[in-house]
C-alpha cells in the first residue's frame, strides 16, 4: 500500500465523503468546563489545530450522556440543550477546514467518578465499584440518553456520533460477564449481554436523519472477560445489519497478535478485516506513529486509520505525511515544552503526564 492511497477520499454509507484516510482519534484531554461540560476555548484549539492539520474525520473526547455519567475531570458534556452552542462552534471550525464531525458519545456506568457528580450504575449490582444494577426502566432510560445525546450533535451540525463501547464504560460493561450478571434479556447469553449496544444504535439510527454517520468503537481488553470470538460476533453482526457507517477498534497497537483461540498467532486487525462487512468501513487505532505504520493498517484491510497519539505529538500530521512520505512523529518521552509547543493545553498536558512514558519529567 502506498503513502498516497492514505490520501484517497474515502466515502461511506452515509453522510459525506472523506477528503483521506486519516482520521482523529477520540481523545480524553479534560479541556471542558468541569462544572457543566460546555465546550472550552482549549476545546476549540485543539479542535482548530486538528482540523487545519488535515484529519479528515475530526472527533471529540468521548462526551457524557448523562449528568451522572460523568468519568472524568474537565468532561464534554452532550447532556444538556446548554452544550449545543459550544458544540456547534465546534463542528462549524471542523467543517470551515473542509473535515467531517463526529462527537463520541458515553456513559462511565460502573465507573464514573462520585467526586466529580457521577452516579455508579451497571448492569449489576457490583460493590467493587459501589455501583447498584439498573431497573429495566432506567436501562429505557439510558437508550433514550444516547438518543438525545445524537439528536443534540445532530443539532449542532455534526455529521454524526461514535458510540463508544470500549474501555469498560456502560455499553462495554453490559457486554462483559464480568460485570453483567442480570438473569433477564440483558444477561446472560452474548446475545442479551449485546442486546443494549445494538438497541442504542438502532434507536440512533431511528431517530436521527438519514444520512447521519454512525460509528462504533470497540476495544479488546482480556480483562473484561469479552472472549475475542464475541467482539468478532459484534463485528460480524455490525457489518450485516449496516445500521452504523464505520467500525472503530482501539486496539493499543495494530500489531497486535492473538493469544486466544482458536485465533492464536494471527494478527488481532486481521481476525476483523476477513469478515465480509458490505458497505461498512473499518478502521483502528493503536501505535500508529508514523506514515508507514498508517499504511500498514491499509494493507492489512483496513479502510481507514485512527490517528491518537501522533496527533498529539503533532496536530499536523495528515499534512506532514502528505508532504513526507517517510514522516514520523515526534519520539516519546517528550517534554511539556514540546507539547505547548504544538499548541497543547495546560489541562491537556496535566492529563498527559498521566500516561506513563509520554512526557520525561527530567526533561524540563
Amino acid at each position: 500500500m502506498a503513502i498516497q492511497d492514505l490520501f484517497k477520499p474515502l466515502a461511506m454509507k452515509r453522510g459525506p465523503t472523506l477528503k483521506n484516510r486519516l482520521l482523529l482519534a477520540p481523545l480524553t484531554n479534560w479541556q471542558s468546563d468541569d462544572q457543566n461540560g460546555i465546550a472550552s476555548e482549549y476545546d476549540l484549539n485543539w479542535i482548530t489545530n486538528c482540523a487545519a492539520g488535515g484529519h479528515s474525520m475530526v472527533m471529540t473526547c468521548a462526551s457524557h450522556v448523562h449528568q451522572f455519567g460523568k468519568t472524568f475531570p474537565g468532561q464534554l458534556g452532550v447532556y444538556s440543550d446548554a452544550h449545543i452552542e459550544g458544540l456547534r462552534s465546534i463542528a462549524d471550525i471542523i467543517r470551515s477546514h473542509g473535515g467531517i464531525s463526529s462527537i463520541q458519545i458515553q456513559h462511565g456506568g460502573a465507573r464514573v467518578q462520585p467526586a466529580r457528580g457521577g452516579t455508579p450504575v451497571g448492569p449489576s449490582c457490583l460493590p467493587e465499584y459501589h455501583a447498584r444494577g439498573l431497573t429495566l426502566d432506567e436501562i429505557h432510560n439510558l437508550r433514550q440518553d444516547f438518543v438525545a445525546a445524537a439528536k443534540r450533535a445532530e443539532t449542532a451540525g455534526f455529521d454524526g456520533v461514535e458510540v463508544h463501547g470500549a474501555f469498560g464504560w456502560i455499553l462495554m460493561q453490559f457486554l462483559s460477564p464480568r460485570f453483567n450478571k442480570r438473569t433477564d434479556h440483558y444477561g446472560g447469553s452474548f446475545e442479551n449481554r449485546s442486546r443494549l449496544l445494538f438497541e442504542v444504535i438502532d434507536d440512533i439510527r431511528a431517530a436521527c436523519r438519514p444520512d447521519f454517520q454512525i460509528g462504533l468503537r470497540l476495544s479488546l481488553e482480556t480483562r473484561y472477560e469479552i472472549k475475542l470470538s464475541e467482539f468478532q460476533q459484534v463485528a460480524a453482526r455490525a457489518f450485516k445489519e449496516e445500521a452504523i457507517d464505520f467500525l472503530d477498534l482501539a486496539l493499543g497497537d495494530y500489531r497486535n497478535i492473538a493469544q486466544e483461540a482458536p485465533f492464536e498467532g494471527e494478527t488481532v486487525l486481521s481476525i476483523f478485516t476477513a469478515l465480509p462487512r458490505g458497505a461498512v468501513c473499518l478502521g483502528a487505532s493503536g501505535h500508529i506513529f508514523s506514515a508507514s505504520d498508517a499504511a500498514f493498517v491499509l494493507e492489512a484491510g483496513c479502510d481507514f486509520a485512527m490517528v491518537g497519539r501522533a496527533a498529539i505529538l503533532d496536530p499536523n500530521f495528515p499534512n506532514n505525511v502528505q508532504k513526507h512520505p517517510m514522516y514520523s512523529a515526534p519520539s516519546l518521552p517528550v517534554s511539556e515544552s514540546d507539547l505547548r509547543q504544538t499548541g497543547l493545553s495546560e489541562r491537556f498536558i496535566t492529563y498527559m503526564r498521566t500516561w506513563r512514558g509520554f512526557i520525561a519529567q527530567d526533561m524540563e
